[in-house]
């Protein structure tokens, strides 16, 4: 039963089927980590100045326009990252939050490429305005990525209604409206938040609610063009040799064959998930809970 998981296993299960939004809170909380044992480190070696740089050059994105050409990798790390604890909770509290909605309404996949698209947005909006300033502070944190995960249902589904504090229900236009707000009449201010990266999140929100179904949408093109690059290694793979041979009495499948169970299984797996979503988890046979279960400690 559910219920039986050790923290582990419920750990492993929620990453592999909690949702694209619980894997990118895991992949932030892993770097997150990853900065404070660097800064402790840096404490206990006495070299608080050598992990210190280590620490912005490695997760932030730098707006000097010659620091960011030797780390132009900040763009990917720095959407990832936080340095102080409480701006790494709110983040991912917002996260989960607009995650959750998101999945209503569109596929993981999708999230993904909404958040890391609105990441690189905020990041190359901070970049460019502050050539213009002439104040170059590194940028860190997903906000600007969340931001555009959050604009994106509020323009889709505006009148969609959030309850604070279980009592005052809110509509999502009014949120969105509220943050972008305190963004423009902030946005010239140094109080140490990444306005223009929340603002450029948000541009990429809406815009993949646009043409939603064309082609030229900008996360259906995103898609497309992933798909085409995972087409190409597939083929490469398939190009290989296939053999199927018997070692200590367990049968080495084919690539083909390989290929085959694995898209069988997913295939269950997403039958079994979208009955979660739509009648909970209890709705599940005792054998769909039992291939769900096994499938989540391997």
């Amino acid at each position: 039963m559910q219920n039986d998981r050790t923290l582990s296993e419920e750990l492993k299960f929620q990453f592999k089927f909690g949702g694209m939004h619980i894997r990118l809170i895991f992949i932030n909380t892993i770097f997150f980590f990853a900065i404070k044992l660097l800064g402790l480190i840096g404490k206990i070696t006495d070299q608080d100045l050598l992990f210190g740089t280590i620490q912005l050059k490695g997760f932030t994105l730098q707006t000097h326009l010659p620091d960011l050409l030797t780390a132009p990798y900040g763009f990917i790390t720095s959407i990832f990252s936080h340095f102080e604890f409480f701006h790494f909770l709110m983040n991912m509290v917002f996260l989960y939050l607009s995650g959750n909605i998101f999945r209503q309404f569109f596929s993981d996949r999708r999230m993904l490429h909404v958040y890391v698209l609105g990441g690189l947005a905020g990041g190359l909006a901070e970049v460019i305005i502050r050539q213009f300033m002439g104040y170059y502070p590194p940028v860190i944190g997903s906000s600007g990525a969340v931001m555009a995960l959050f604009m994106s249902i509020a323009v889709y589904r505006p009148n969609y209604k959030v309850v604070f504090f279980a009592i005052v229900p809110v509509k999502l236009y009014i949120l969105a409206l509220i943050f972008l707000a305190v963004d423009v009449l902030h946005m010239l201010q140094v109080d140490g938040t990444a306005h223009f990266a929340h603002l450029g999140g948000a541009l990429i929100g809406f815009l993949s609610v646009q043409n939603l179904h064309a082609s030229s949408n900008i996360i259906n093109w995103t898609e497309t063009m992933h798909q085409r690059i995972l087409n190409y290694f597939s083929a490469r793979r398939s190009a290989r040799p296939k053999m199927k041979a018997q070692k200590g009495g367990r049968t080495v499948k084919s690539d083909e064959q390989y290929n085959m169970d694995a898209k069988a299984k997913q295939e269950r797996i997403d039958k079994i998930l979208d009955k979660i979503s739509k009648s909970g988890y209890e709705s599940l046979t005792k054998a769909e809970k039992d291939f769900l279960f096994s499938q989540s400690n391997k």
